[in-house]
């Protein structure tokens, strides 16, 4: 299993780490840490350090209750960073559902548009489509981050939801002439679902592999790992590294985290026992 992206052809035969950097002052657990480009380059080279494979690289908070940022801001907080993360000789993926940044990423050289929103933004689809090679990650979300943790709510079964929902968007982009191999999927837990509907996911997560696309997950942190076992967002370490094993047991192949150091040991330890 190939992940084709810009730069870089990642293979995915055994679970990759991406390192998580938000160039923000109000993320929801390390708002401020990367707050300027000197800060967020050295938050990447620590993270690579400690093993990280791949960078996602925001500038804008996504936290349940975010309002939106103005394109300039993000612009002028995302892309300097960019730049520099580019020189350090991993594919390096931005997070934005704005097209205009995705095409300013893209026109730098950037391997991965990592989208909550689908790509359904007027013209992202046109940005990714016309790109000749680069990788998009497709993410579940109900709602908006202002909104989406109000009162989430789905008719029926939420993994056939989800589920319908990644394939369609998938669908969109396969018949718009995106390879399948650019394409991976992202089910977006704490994206507009309850703490119920989370774990729900997660122990079906590998029914989401008969769309036939990689399964990229994001636990790290999240209020739901608050939710049962009671530790504020800085004590959710031990938390976050199981969720992330029990995703890649469900089959994810790339998992999304801050504390890259932890995850790259815990999966060294599930790899050795041949278990990834």
């Amino acid at each position: 299993m190939q992940w084709q992206t810009t730069r870089f052809r990642i293979d995915l035969s055994h679970p990759r780490v991406m390192g998580i950097v938000n160039v923000t002052p109000d993320s929801f657990s390390d708002g401020g840490l990367h707050a300027d480009t000197r800060e967020a380059l050295l938050g990447c080279e620590r993270l690579l350090a400690e093993g990280a494979e791949i960078l996602d690289i925001g500038g804008e908070s996504s936290r349940p209750g975010a309002a939106a940022l103005p394109l300039e801001e993000e612009m002028a907080r995302v892309l300097p960073v960019l730049r520099g993360a580019l020189r350090l000789g991993v594919p390096v993926s931005v997070d934005t559902y704005k097209t205009e940044v995705m095409r300013a990423a893209l026109d730098l050289g950037v391997d991965v548009v990592n989208d909550i929103n689908a790509l359904r933004t007027p013209g992202a689809e046109d940005v990714v489509a016309g790109h000749p090679a680069c990788g998009v990650c497709l993410m579940h979300m109900q709602g908006e981050p202002k909104s989406m943790q109000a009162a989430p709510r789905y008719a029926g079964d939420v993994v056939r939801e989800v589920g319908g929902f990644l394939a369609a968007r998938a669908g969109v982009l396969r018949g718009r002439g995106v390879a399948a191999e650019r394409i991976v999927l992202d089910p977006g837990y704490g994206f507009g679902k309850s703490v119920e509907h989370n774990f729900e996911l997660l122990a079906r997560q590998s029914e989401l592999l008969g769309l036939g696309y990689p399964v990229l997950a994001g636990w790290s942190r999240k209020s739901s790992l608050g939710a049962v076992t009671g530790r504020p967002v800085d004590e959710r370490l031990a938390a976050s590294v199981a969720a992330a094993l029990a995703a890649v047991q469900r089959g994810a192949r790339v998992v999304r985290v801050h504390d890259v150091a932890a995850t790259v040991d815990a999966l060294k330890v599930w790899r050795a026992a041949g278990l990834a």
